[in-house]
């Protein structure tokens, strides 16, 4: 069989990008709602109940506000996530002689640090959940254009624990998706094939949302301040920690809800992902 050209292999390129983008809208479309509740809890320390009261308070009109940025923000970060790892695993199999696991691991870290030039989407996707800032600015537009008379440095508020977040969990994701599907039963059907994407998907997106949970949390924290000193990554954590009267567990309130927010959207990613890369 001849080598692909030129282009058939930036076709084929181009349809992990499309695949991301696609697997992301349908996912943000199905979880918006629930991300707005885990939000409430990562900032404010609430209870589940006292989230979802808080919303019912704010009143259906403000259900999907703030849609926008993570709509933008995910569609392009799961775009680049899928398309970035395809085109960094490829460039370095053929240039390095490392063995393939390492190179691998090295393409889903690029990738990941690559999706944090990103940050000012998931900065002011932030500011919009926040019920604080609700007087301040009503859309996207009105919170990038509050942002920029503090500097563009503003808009990178929160990049340290969102580097430590995406390099490591996409080495992860990336390097076990693959054996946790070998584990799951054969499929042998295009519905069992989805199931088993789901089921994959699912596990890792909720084993890993776990794991970096704390970090989204410190995140949280430092991107929903606007203006003032820029806190490290360390002392908003132990200003954290200490508020949450220095217990490792209060620093995962809200990471339940998380863990079943991120099975629903990370199987719904991966399926859908999976369910389009065949089709295309």
């Amino acid at each position: 069989m001849a080598p692909a050209g030129p282009e058939e292999a930036a076709g084929a390129s181009g349809k992990h990008y499309v695949c991301g983008l696609c697997a992301a809208f349908t996912n943000i479309a199905v979880t918006f709602p629930i991300q707005k509740v885990l939000f409430r809890q990562q900032l404010h320390g609430l209870r589940a109940r006292d989230a979802v009261r808080q919303l019912r308070r704010d009143g259906l009109r403000t259900l999907y506000r703030g849609i926008l940025p993570p709509l933008l923000q995910k569609t392009t970060t799961l775009a680049l996530m899928f398309g970035l790892y395809e085109d960094f695993s490829a460039l370095l199999l053929s240039q390095a002689r490392a063995p393939e696991l390492l190179t691998r691991s090295v393409a889903a870290a690029l990738a990941g640090t690559t999706e944090a030039v990103l940050t000012p989407f998931e900065r002011v996707q932030t500011l919009l959940q926040d019920h604080r800032h609700h007087d301040k600015f009503t859309n996207t537009y009105q919170a990038f254009k509050v942002l920029k008379a503090y500097g563009v440095r503003e808009y990178y508020r929160g990049l340290v624990p969102i580097l430590l977040r995406n390099g490591p969990s996409n080495v992860l994701f990336f390097g076990l998706r693959g054996p946790i599907k070998q584990c799951l039963p054969e499929a042998t059907s295009h519905s069992s094939h989805l199931v088993n994407d789901f089921i994959c998907g699912g596990l890792l997106g909720a084993v890993l949302g776990f794991l970096f949970f704390p970090i989204n949390v410190v995140k949280t924290r430092m991107q929903a301040q606007i203006g003032g000193e820029f806190q490290s990554f360390p002392k908003v954590l132990a200003k954290i920690w200490l508020e949450r009267d220095r217990k490792v567990i209060h620093l995962f309130r809200g990471a339940h809800l998380n863990y079943h927010r991120s099975v629903l959207s990370w199987g719904i990613i991966n399926a859908t992902y999976e369910f389009l890369l065949k089709l295309l």
